[in-house]
């Protein structure tokens, strides 16, 4: 199924979302990009671009020719994963447009390759803090601080529409990636209650298909982690286990070959558990605190 979803992709083409909103699709399908990076392009005649995506020449291109007549004013950012920022830099060179968005982070993870890398390139000429905003002739994009997918990610805010250009904190596909060191699980949570106080009408998501029902998903990615919670403690509850043993049990039903990866999660939610003082850890050994 997901193969077919991908073979049918649009990629390279310029859709059309709503008045103020396209899109174009990037050719780089994964197991953590899904069909691939969907780089938004708001407004008419003076124009934003919300996360370019990978710097690879076809989508790079493909970029460039959908903006011909138009006035890039500013590339905006959600995040420096390389699936998400990198195109920053040729576009940049191309148009002359300042890059904005969030701060720059690159970190080493020398755990399972659960996510793209973090991008090197990527060199903001404005980092947009909570409720800042940019702004074009007919748009609004107003940064909305969501840590916990990274520490640095923003989503972005669209008021003339009431849409929410969510990057990977919230995607109709899949659940966010929260790995440490940078991933922080208590932080996503926090994100999620805070985007259920936002009176958004639809989320754009930068993979995958629009969100229609966003706070209906929202409320459920958060009873999601609540049960993976649940699921450690009751485990835990059994005696002391090493991560992979919570893993074997938690995610029976899903490949092994994720299993590294859904460790991540495992440990994510490990240290939000230790630090809210119910659960200890010896060695490589988890268990509920005494």
């Amino acid at each position: 199924m997901v193969d077919e979803i991908i073979a049918n992709a649009p990629y390279g083409k310029v859709e059309r979302l709503s008045p103020l909103v396209r899109r174009v699709l990037a050719r780089n399908p994964s197991a953590f990009t899904y069909t691939g990076t969907g780089t938004y392009i708001v407004g008419n005649g003076t124009v934003a671009v919300i996360d370019p995506g990978p710097n690879e020449p076809a989508h790079v291109e493909a970029l460039i020719d959908a903006l011909k007549g138009e006035t890039v004013s500013h590339i905006v950012v959600t995040h420096t994963h390389r699936d998400h920022s990198p195109a920053a830099v040729p576009l940049k060179s191309a148009t002359g447009a300042p890059v904005v968005g969030c701060a720059p982070l690159a970190l080493d993870d020398k755990g399972p390759k659960v996510e793209e890398g973090f991008d090197r390139t990527y060199a903001p000429d404005q980092v947009l803090a909570d409720g800042e905003s940019v702004s074009g002739p007919d748009w609004t994009l107003t940064a909305v601080h969501t840590p916990g997918h990274t520490s640095n990610h923003l989503c972005f805010a669209l008021a003339e529409e009431k849409v929410l250009f969510s990057g990977d904190h919230v995607m109709g596909w899949s659940t966010s990636v929260v790995t440490p060191p940078d991933g922080s699980m208590a932080a996503y949570m926090d994100s999620l209650r805070k985007l259920l106080d936002r009176d958004d009408a639809l989320y754009y998501p930068t993979h995958g298909a629009a969100v229609t029902e966003p706070k209906r998903l929202v409320r459920g990615l958060i009873t999601h982690r609540k049960q993976r919670e649940g699921q450690i403690l009751k485990l835990l509850g059994q005696g002391a286990k090493p991560i992979p043993a919570l893993v074997a049990v938690m995610y029976a039903n899903v490949a092994p070959v994720l299993h590294p990866a859904a460790g991540r999660s495992v440990l994510a939610h490990l240290i939000d558990l230790h630090a809210r003082g119910l659960v200890a850890v010896e060695g490589e050994q988890w268990s509920l605190a005494a």
